[in-house]
């Protein structure tokens, strides 16, 4: 069983092996923990393993075209565990539901699927683009991967056979997307929001009109409060530094609502600084949230009292994205650079790193 107390929520056992030697404070705000052998370019995606398995496992992709795999200790410590190359940089990943395979999506147009146990990698999709999205479906029917790329297609693939069983045209190049059986929701440049059904087949189910005025960059469902683990809505966050919480079925309009985030809080020569929101999660235990962004920091918020729960302190470099593990013990975030502020912002000098906190008692929410 996964010990918060032993994962280092400050105490003793703290930093000796949190932060290495080498690293400044500066760089580690928050005192978390540090991953070992982060990635050497920016970190695109994380994502911790399902449930299914014992371990906490963590993979990422970043823009060196690779995918590591840690197993994170209950110590904390992290253990490089195996890599994988792609043909480009990897855009997105996913976990097979009973933790042994992760599906890989990369710039270089293709899927490729990872079987753990023997090292192995094998094409499973493919696009006449960047694959920006991937996601394992597993209906009680089916089980599928789908995939979302730049070149306006939804595909979905019995990952046994070369040609996908469906493929939908979108209005617009795959932005971002989610998945929480029976429902997905496509955000596409041009601002367009697609939700789709998955019982059965799947199927569009409704066009949303964007909520936000800007670029989509990131969207993740939550489940309703009743207990009952359907899917009820997503947030939806902008490089405009705003998220949107949006039922599919809202009881009254103003269910749905918008919130700022990730901006200065004070005013330079008059105006504010606003960062883009790259990454939103949901707690598995309590339906809080985690916003990260090209501010450098990670933000919790109670979405039903409408309400911050935590902000951290800055970091060095923006937070490009984040991940729970399957209980919601451990919040992990990468730090380095999105390119938000172009080229000349860049510094090589700069190491990327991969925190995790010890996060269930943060992400409470509020009493009501």
């Amino acid at each position: 069983m996964f010990n918060p107390s032993t994962f280092g929520s400050g105490g003793s056992g703290f930093g000796g092996f949190g932060t290495t030697a080498a690293t400044p404070a500066t760089a580690n705000p928050m005192k978390d923990f540090e991953v070992v052998n982060p990635p050497d370019d920016s970190i695109q995606c994380m994502e911790f393993s399902p449930a299914s398995i014992p371990q906490d496992f963590l993979v990422a992709g970043s823009w060196d075209n690779n995918v590591r795999c840690w197993e994170v200790q209950r110590d904390g410590k992290t253990v490089g565990k195996a890599q994988q190359q792609m043909g480009g940089p990897v855009m997105d990943v996913a976990w097979h539901d009973d933790g042994s395979k992760v599906f890989m999506a990369s710039a270089d147009k293709t899927v490729q699927c990872w079987d753990l146990g023997s090292n192995q990698k094998m094409q499973v999709a493919a696009h006449e683009a960047p694959v920006k999205t991937v996601h394992w479906i597993k209906a009680p029917t089916y089980s599928c991967i789908m995939t979302g790329s730049w070149d306006k297609t939804l595909k979905f693939w019995d990952t046994r056979q070369a040609t996908p069983i469906m493929t939908i045209t979108l209005p617009e190049r795959c932005y971002c997307a989610d998945v929480e059986y029976p429902m997905a929701v496509v955000g596409t440049a041009n601002r367009n929001l697609i939700v789709y059904q998955l019982e059965n087949q799947p199927s569009e189910y409704k066009q949303i009109e964007s909520p936000l005025k800007y670029q989509h960059r990131c969207v993740s469902i939550f489940k309703d409060k009743k207990g009952t683990g359907s899917p009820a809505g997503f947030a939806l966050g902008s490089v405009e530094g705003r998220v949107a919480i949006q039922y599919i079925a809202a009881a009254s309009p103003r269910d749905n609502f918008t919130f700022k985030c990730h901006r200065s809080n004070g005013t330079t020569n008059g105006f504010q600084d606003i960062y883009a929101v790259n990454a939103i999660k949901f707690h598995p235990a309590h339906g809080t949230l985690s916003t990260v962004g090209s501010d450098g920091r990670f933000s919790f918020w109670d979405k039903d009292a409408r309400t911050k729960l935590k902000n951290s302190e800055a970091m060095e470099q923006p937070i490009s994205c984040c991940a729970f593990n399957h209980n919601g013990q451990i919040f992990a975030y990468g730090v380095s650079y999105d390119w938000s502020k172009g080229h000349e912002f860049f510094n090589p000098q700069k190491k990327n790193f991969i925190f995790l906190r010890p996060c269930y008692d943060e992400l409470k929410p509020r009493s009501r």
